[in-house]
C-alpha cells in the first residue's frame, strides 16, 4: 500500500501501518509459539504419540469426498472458515485409506473392523472398487467386518455391504436409485440476462458445452450417457450382488416397484431393506453400541465400545516425514487428479506447468527406471494437456517405460494426456474417451446494450481488440476460433491414433466426443488392460526389467514451499489431542447437494482458462 497525498488518505494509511504492525507482532509471536509446543516439543518427546488400545476394533468412517489427491487448501483460511461456521466439505485420500485396511489386517492389537460409511459425500466409482478390494483384504485376516448406519445412500451402501453383517437404525433405511446424469441448464437464462454463448465445437457427441446452449439433453447425449451408465450400472448391482448374495436381476425390480412396496409396508423404509437382505438387521444407536462392547469390550472411560478412529490410526502408523531411500531403484508414480489447467497448480486441479515438472523431476532422476501416470481426470485445456503429452514423449524417448492406469475419469484431456503411453490400464467401471474439443467464450454485448451501457473504439488492424467480451465478436474471430478447434480435433485424432496404433479415420468412428465406459473402451482398444493401479505398477516394472524385490515405488510430489512444510508439520502433530467417541456422521441434505452441485458448476467456468479457448472437457461426471 503506497502512501497517499491526501490527508484523509494519510489517516487511513497510518492507522493500516498501525494495525499490520501489531497482526504481524502478533501472528508471529502465535506462529513461535505453535513451532515450539506444536512441533519441537513433540520431537523430543512422546506426548504426541497415538497408542492403539490393546483388543480394540478399528471405527473406519471417512467422510466428505474420497479423492485420489486432496484438494489443497490453505490452513490459515480453512481455520477462519471454521470458525464463521463456512467449513468445505473435507476430503480424504483413498491411498491413505487403504494403507488404514492394509496395516490393520496384521496389527494384533485390532481385532475387528466397523464400518461407518455414513459421512461421504462423495466416491468415485473406482475408488469404491479399490475400497472393497481392501476391504476384502482386510477379511482375510479373519477378522470381523460390522458396518452400520442410519440410511445409506447409494455409494455409502456399496462400501456397507462388503461387511459380514450390515445393521440400520430401524427409522433409517437403503436409498438405491440406478446412476442418472442430470444436468443444469442455462440456455433460458443466458438469453434473459442477453448473454452471448459463443461456442466452437467439434464431434457431435460432445455434449460438454450443451448447457449453455440448451435447456435439455440432446439426443446425441442421451444415446451416448445411457450406453455408459448401463455398464457402470450393471458392475454397481454385479459387486452388490456378490457382497450381499443376491440376484443381481432382482435390485432393478426392486428399485421399479418400490413405490408399490413402500405403499404396501406402510412406509417403513428399514423393514424393506431387510426383506430385501440388504441390510441383516435393524438396531438403534446403544443396541449397535451394546452389540459391539459384547464383541471387543468396554473402553476405559466406559462410555461406548474400545475403539480407534482410522484418522488416529493413520497416525500411529503413518511416520510424519515420509522417507525415500535416494539410492533404490525406481517406480515412479505421477497422479493426475481434477480438472487441467493451464500453467502452475496446486492439489485439487492439474496445472500444465506443475505436472510437467513433475515428469520432468522423475525422468531426469537416474534411478527412475520407468513411470506410471495415474489420471483421474474430466479433462480440461487442451494447451495444458498438451504440455503434459510432451513431456510425457520425452520420457519414452529417454527409453523409460510408460504405463497409465486410469481412475475413476481419464476422458477428454485425460485421454489426451494417456494415448502415447506404452500400456493403459483401466477400471471396468473408469469413465474414458470422449476424444473431442469445445471452445467458449461468453460475450456481454446485448447485457451492457440493455443497461445503456456502449463500448466503442478504433484499432490499427480489423483483429485489434477483437477478444473485447463486451463489444461481441466479429465474424473473423469466429471464423478463427473455430479453424483452430478444428485443428485441434485433427490433432486429437491423429496423437491417439499414434499412439494406439490405429488409422485416423477408426479413432474418429470411436471419438466425436462420445464417453465410453473401461469395458468398453477395452472393446475398442482404447484401453490395452483391466485392473488396478496395482497391476499397472507390476507392468511397469516388469517392463523395465525389475524383480518384484529390486524397486520401490515413489509417488512424486509437489515440492512445498517453506511456509507449507513448516505448517504441515504442525497439523500432523497429535499433541494435546483426545481420541474422539465416535457415533454417527451428519448426512447431507437434498438442498445442500443442488448448491454443491451449481457452485461446483461455476468454479468450472473459472478454471476455463487455455490461452487458445480450447478445451478437451467431458463434463462426465456421475450421480
Amino acid at each position: 500500500m503506497e502512501k497517499p497525498v491526501g490527508t484523509v488518505g494519510k489517516v487511513f494509511y497510518y492507522i493500516w501501518m498501525v494495525f499490520k504492525t501489531n497482526a504481524i507482532v502478533v501472528f508471529g509471536f502465535m506462529a513461535l509459539m505453535i513451532t515450539i509446543f506444536g512441533v519441537i516439543v513433540p520431537m523430543f518427546s512422546d506426548g504426541g504419540k497415538v497408542e492403539v488400545p490393546e483388543g480394540s476394533a478399528l471405527v473406519f468412517a471417512p467422510s466428505g469426498v474420497i479423492t485420489e489427491q486432496p484438494a489443497f487448501v490453505d490452513p490459515i483460511s480453512e481455520a477462519f472458515n471454521d470458525a464463521a461456521g463456512n467449513a468445505s466439505a473435507p476430503e480424504e485420500s483413498v491411498y491413505d485409506l487403504l494403507e488404514i485396511l492394509r496395516n490393520a489386517k496384521d496389527d494384533d492389537r485390532i481385532t475387528m473392523l466397523a464400518i461407518y460409511p455414513g459421512g461421504i459425500t462423495s466416491c468415485g466409482s473406482a475408488m469404491l472398487e479399490m475400497l472393497r478390494d481392501g476391504i476384502a483384504d482386510f477379511k482375510t485376516s479373519g477378522k470381523k467386518v460390522v458396518a452400520y448406519g442410519d440410511m445409506f445412500t447409494q455409494t455409502q451402501y456399496y462400501l456397507a455391504a462388503q461387511a459380514d453383517e450390515v445393521y440400520i437404525h430401524p427409522f433409517g433405511g437403503v436409498l438405491l436409485e440406478g446412476y442418472s446424469r442430470v444436468r443444469t441448464y442455462y440456455a433460458e437464462m443466458l438469453e434473459k440476462v442477453k448473454v452471448t454463448p459463443n461456442v466452437f465445437k467439434v464431434g457431435k457427441y460432445k455434449s460438454a458445452i450443451e448447457p449453455y446452449l440448451r435447456n435439455d439433453m440432446s439426443d446425441y447425449a442421451k444415446e451416448a450417457n445411457r450406453a455408459f451408465l448401463a455398464d457402470l450400472w450393471s458392475i454397481y448391482k454385479t459387486d452388490i450382488a456378490a457382497a450381499r448374495g443376491i440376484n443381481a436381476d432382482d435390485i432393478d425390480t426392486q428399485i421399479n416397484n418400490y413405490a408399490e412396496t413402500m405403499k404396501s409396508s406402510n412406509g417403513d423404509f428399514a423393514s424393506i431393506a431387510v426383506d430385501q437382505k440388504l441390510v441383516d438387521g435393524l438396531k438403534n444407536r446403544p443396541d449397535f453400541r451394546a452389540m459391539m462392547i459384547e464383541l471387543v469390550g468396554e473402553n476405559e472411560k466406559e462410555t461406548s465400545y474400545k475403539q480407534i478412529s482410522h484418522k488416529q490410526y493413520l497416525k500411529a502408523i503413518k511416520p510424519p516425514i515420509e522417507f525415500v531411500n535416494p539410492n533404490s531403484k525406481k517406480v515412479a508414480v505421477i497422479v493426475a487428479k481434477g480438472a487441467i489447467m493451464d500453467g502452475n497448480q496446486k492439489e485439487g486441479s492439474i496445472g500444465g506447468d506443475t505436472l510437467a515438472r513433475k515428469i520432468r523431476k522423475a525422468r531426469t532422476d537416474e534411478n527412475v527406471k520407468a513411470i506410471v501416470l495415474r489420471v483421474d481426470s474430466p479433462g480440461g485445456s487442451a494447451f495444458a494437456s498438451e504440455v503434459i503429452r510432451q513431456e510425457l514423449v520425452k520420457a519414452k524417448e529417454q527409453g523409460l517405460p510408460l504405463v497409465v492406469s486410469m481412475g475413476t475419469y481419464a476422458a477428454s484431456g485425460g485421454y489426451w494426456i494417456s494415448a502415447n503411453a506404452d500400456e493403459i490400464w483401466a477400471r471396468p467401471s473408469t469413465i474414458t474417451g470422449s476424444i473431442g474439443i469445445f471452445g467458449f467464450i461468453p460475450t456481454f454485448e446485448k447485457a451492457l446494450g440493455w443497461a445503456g451501457v456502449h463500448r466503442d473504439g478504433v484499432g490499427t488492424t480489423e483483429l485489434a481488440g477483437s477478444m473485447d467480451v463486451g463489444r461481441g465478436l466479429s465474424d473473423d474471430v469466429k471464423t478463427i476460433i473455430q479453424a483452430n478447434i478444428e485443428k485441434g480435433y485433427d490433432r486429437f485424432l491423429n496423437l491417439v491414433a499414434s499412439g494406439r496404433d490405429m488409422t485416423v479415420e477408426r479413432v474418429d468412428e470411436i471419438a466425436q466426443g462420445r464417453v465410453w465406459s473401461g469395458v468398453k473402451a477395452l472393446e475398442l482398444g482404447l484401453v490395452d488392460q483391466l485392473g488396478t493401479l496395482k497391476d499397472a505398477i507390476k507392468s511397469a516394472a516388469s517392463k523395465a526389467k525389475l524383480e518384484d524385490d529390486d524397486y520401490d515405488v515413489w509417488y512424486v510430489k509437489r515440492e512445498l514451499s517453506e511456509k507449507e512444510k513448516l505448517i504441515k508439520q504442525l497439523l500432523n502433530s497429535t499433541i494435546g489431542e483426545e481420541p474422539v467417541e465416535f457415533d454417527t456422521p451428519k448426512s447431507t441434505t437434498v438442498v445442500s447437494d443442488l448448491m454443491a452441485k451449481m457452485q461446483a458448476e461455476m468454479k468450472k467456468l473459472e478454471g476455463f482458462n487455455d490461452p487458445n479457448h480450447a478445451y478437451v472437457h467431458c463434463n462426465c461426471v456421475i450421480q
